[in-house]
C-alpha cells in the first residue's frame, strides 16, 4: 500500500500588502506532492513574521494569540486528515480542504421533510400494498409530531441530527399528558415515528440512533365485546337521527359477520356470492393481510343487506354500505351506546370481537373462526377463546350455590337447603 505524505505549512504574501502593510496569512496543505492553499482570514506585518518557523514572533500579546489560532487550525487539519482515513475516503489536499471549509457536508435534511416524503409514498400505496387505516394512521403521527415540536421547540421543523434520546422520551410524555394517549396509544404512535429514523440512518442522513437500546412493550387488553342482551338493545332500539341508524346497521352488521372497519369500507356487490345451496357468502380478501375470508351471511345481515340496496350513495359509488370515516364511526358508535345503555366503550373494532366471542360460544372450531376473521395463524383467534374462557368463570361466579358442607371430616354428606 502506498505511503501518504502529508504537509501543512503556514507562510505570509509579501506581494499582496493592504493598506496598513500586513499581509495576509495562508496555509498550504500538501498530499503526496499535490497541493492547495487557502487563507486564514489573518493578516500580520511581514517583520513579525518568522518564515522558518511558520508563524509570528511573540513580540506581541496579540501575536500569541494569533500562533494560538494558527495551532488550532493545525489541530483541527490533522483531525479531519484522520477522519477521512478512517471513513475510507482518498486523502488528498483538495479533500481535506473542502472537509475543512465545509464544502463536503451532506445536505442536513429535516424531520418532517422526510416523514412527509415516507407519508406521501404510503398514500399512492394506498389500496394496493397499504391499507388506507395504516396511512391515515402515519398522517396522525406527523401532526401529533409537528405539534410537539411546536409547543416543546417553537419550531415549525427541525433537523434530524436534532432528534436525541431525551426527544424521544419527551414525545412520549407529551403523548400521553397532552394527548391523553394510554400508553399502548402512545407506543403505536412511537413505533411509526422510529420508522422514519430508521430511513433516516439508513440512507446516512443522521449519525445517532435515538431509539438505541429502547424497548417498546404493550400492555394486554382483553378485546371488549357485547353480550345477546346489548345486541338485542342495539337491534331493537328505535332510532330516529339517521346517522346514528345508519352507524347502527353498519356495526351490528359487523358482530354478525367478524368485518374490520377496512374491510367493510370496501364491500361491493362483487363480493357477495351464492353456492350451490342457496347460501349466500361474503368472500373477500381481508385489506390488512390479504387473507381471504368466506364468511356465510345469516339472517340479520342479510336483512340489513337489503336495506341498504337501494341507497342512492352505494349505488352511486359502487359499495354496500354509506361507511363514514373511522374516527366519525367510533364517535358515532360513543353516543349510540349512551342512547342504548350500553355501558361499554364501543368501536368498530368491538363488533369484530363481538363475532369472534358469539362464534366460539357456538361451538365454532377455532380453526373457522381463523379463516372467518382472516387470520393468519389460530395464535391470535386464541386470544378471543381465553376471553371467552373468562366470561364463562364470572358468569358461574354469580350463581347462587345454596350448597352446605359440613366441617366434620368424617360426614361426607351433602346437606342440600
Amino acid at each position: 500500500m502506498e505511503r501518504t505524505t502529508f504537509c501543512l505549512l503556514f507562510y505570509i504574501r509579501r506581494t499582496k500588502l493592504n493598506r496598513n502593510g500586513e499581509a495576509p496569512i495562508m496555509m498550504r496543505i500538501t498530499v503526496n506532492g499535490v497541493r492547495v492553499d487557502a487563507s486564514v482570514k489573518k493578516t500580520i506585518l511581514p517583520e513579525f513574521w518568522s518564515a522558518a518557523k511558520g508563524k509570528a514572533l511573540e513580540k506581541k500579546r496579540e501575536y500569541k494569540e494569533l500562533n494560538l489560532y494558527l495551532d488550532s487550525i493545525r489541530l483541527r487539519i490533522m483531525k479531519i486528515q484522520r477522519e477521512l482515513e478512517i471513513e475510507g475516503v482518498a486523502v488528498s489536499a483538495g479533500s481535506v480542504l473542502d472537509r475543512f471549509l465545509g464544502k463536503d457536508a451532506p445536505v442536513q435534511r429535516t424531520l418532517f421533510e422526510v416523514f412527509r416524503e415516507h407519508n406521501d409514498k404510503c398514500a399512492r400505496l394506498s389500496g394496493t400494498d397499504m391499507a388506507p387505516a395504516t396511512v391515515q394512521r402515519y398522517e396522525t403521527s406527523l401532526k401529533h409530531t409537528q405539534d410537539f415540536v411546536w409547543e416543546t421547540y417553537h419550531k415549525k421543523d427541525i433537523l434530524l441530527d436534532e432528534v436525541s434520546r431525551q426527544f424521544v422520551e419527551d414525545y412520549e410524555f407529551w403523548l400521553k399528558t397532552s394527548k391523553k394517549c394510554c400508553h399502548n396509544t402512545a407506543t403505536k404512535y412511537l413505533k411509526n415515528f422510529k420508522k422514519i429514523i430508521r430511513i433516516a440512518l439508513a440512507k446516512g442522513w443522521m449519525k445517532n440512533d435515538p431509539f438505541l437500546e429502547i424497548r417498546f412493550s404493550l400492555d394486554k387488553v382483553e378485546p371488549d365485546f357485547l353480550e345477546d342482551s346489548e345486541i338485542r338493545k342495539l337491534i331493537s332500539k328505535e332510532i330516529d337521527i339517521p346517522r346514528l341508524g345508519q352507524v347502527r346497521d353498519i356495526f351490528v352488521f359487523c358482530c354478525f359477520t367478524g368485518l374490520a372497519f377496512s374491510d367493510i369500507h370496501g364491500l361491493g356487490k362483487e363480493h357477495i356470492v351464492e353456492d350451490s345451496n342457496g347460501v349466500r357468502w361474503i368472500r373477500k380478501g381481508r385489506q390488512k393481510t390479504k387473507i381471504m375470508c368466506n364468511i356465510p351471511l345469516m339472517e340479520v345481515p342479510l336483512k340489513i343487506l337489503e336495506k341498504y340496496s337501494t341507497n342512492e350513495y352505494c349505488r352511486k359509488h359502487g359499495v354496500l354500505f354509506p361507511v363514514l370515516c373511522n374516527q366519525k364511526m367510533n364517535a358515532y358508535l360513543k353516543e349510540l351506546a349512551d342512547i342504548c345503555g350500553i355501558k361499554k366503550t364501543l368501536t368498530t373494532h368491538v363488533g369484530r370481537h363481538t363475532f369472534a366471542t358469539f362464534a366460539l360460544a357456538n361451538g365454532v372450531s377455532i380453526e373457522s373462526v381463523a379463516k372467518m376473521l382472516g387470520h393468519t395463524n389460530v395464535q391470535m383467534t386464541r386470544h378471543y377463546a381465553r376471553v371467552l374462557d373468562r366470561t364463562v368463570i364470572r358468569e358461574m361466579s354469580q350463581i347462587k350455590m345454596d350448597f352446605h358442607f359440613p366441617f366434620n371430616k368424617d360426614d361426607s354428606s351433602v346437606i342440600v337447603e
